[in-house]
């Protein structure tokens, strides 16, 4: 009988170049197959986050979306097929997961992330890796995750830029010297932005494949501890000129947010 935290013959051969690697090694992945991450939104950027997280042996995998696969959304969307058309995305991405990797364990969530349920369903995550494509759910992931100290690895993307960071603002002390920004510091004005969306502006398909691929490397180095994180951090990517530019950001004193934890 295999003992509680051992591999299997199968999953030693499916793991095993993660096994191989000095950083990651079989501890790490024993560690990555109890790791609970929630995915927020099944769309560009969640469908390189939930292919490349499920093949990674992300154990426990949650995924919130209320959308179904719509035509328009296969242009990038590379979870979804053309059969898939009308169905819900949890659904489909449910199958996907199931058949690339069965060590994992799904949980699907059919509904729209909102205030009467946020709170509950965090509890139930590590980390939450936010690939919403709205600013209303951006704000309140935001503020949810810093009341309830959870990771947040948050990725956007518009016509043929992307954007790339970790907020992890609770670990700011009660001092000048804070460095943990939340998204809220970065963006204070939400009503600015609301009409900027793929649908109106456009987006290049192949970038939401380039950032989400990055967002789910931030995920697995920040459960895992490895590597250098992106809080205090702004990646930006230009797929048209493939530069990418990496920006410090600190926290606003007067953020009504995270400047909570010095009592302002």
């Amino acid at each position: 009988m295999k003992k509680k935290n051992q591999f299997n013959a199968s999953q030693i051969k499916r793991y095993s170049r993660h096994i191989a690697l000095r950083n990651i090694g079989g501890n790490g992945q024993k560690k990555l197959l109890g790791a609970k991450i929630l995915i927020v939104g099944a769309g560009g950027l969640g469908s390189p986050l939930i292919l490349y997280l499920a093949a990674t042996g992300i154990g426990n995998i949650g995924i919130i979306d209320h959308d179904k696969v719509t035509i328009s959304n296969l242009q990038r969307q590379i979870i979804y097929e053309t059969k898939d058309l009308n169905k819900f995305k949890v659904d489909v991405a449910f199958r996907k997961i199931k058949a690339l990797n069965p060590d994992i364990k799904i949980k699907k969530y059919k509904y729209r992330l909102e205030k009467n349920n946020i709170y509950s369903l965090l509890d139930q995550y590590d980390i939450i890796a936010d690939g919403s494509d709205n600013f209303s759910t951006r704000y309140l992931l935001n503020e949810a995750c810093f009341l309830k100290k959870k990771i947040l690895v948050s990725a956007a993307i518009n016509k043929f830029e992307g954007q790339l960071t970790t907020f992890k603002p609770f670990l700011n002390k009660k001092s000048t010297n804070s460095k943990h920004p939340c998204y809220k510091c970065i963006y204070p004005n939400q009503e600015k932005d609301l009409n900027s969306n793929c649908a109106n502006d456009g987006v290049f398909s192949i970038l939401a494949g380039i950032v989400g691929s990055m967002q789910a490397n931030e995920v697995v180095k920040e459960y895992l501890s490895i590597g250098n994180g992106l809080s205090g951090k702004l990646v930006i990517f230009n797929a048209l000129t493939f530069e990418m530019k990496k920006i410090s950001i600190l926290p606003n004193r007067y953020c009504k947010i995270c400047s909570r934890l010095n009592g302002k």
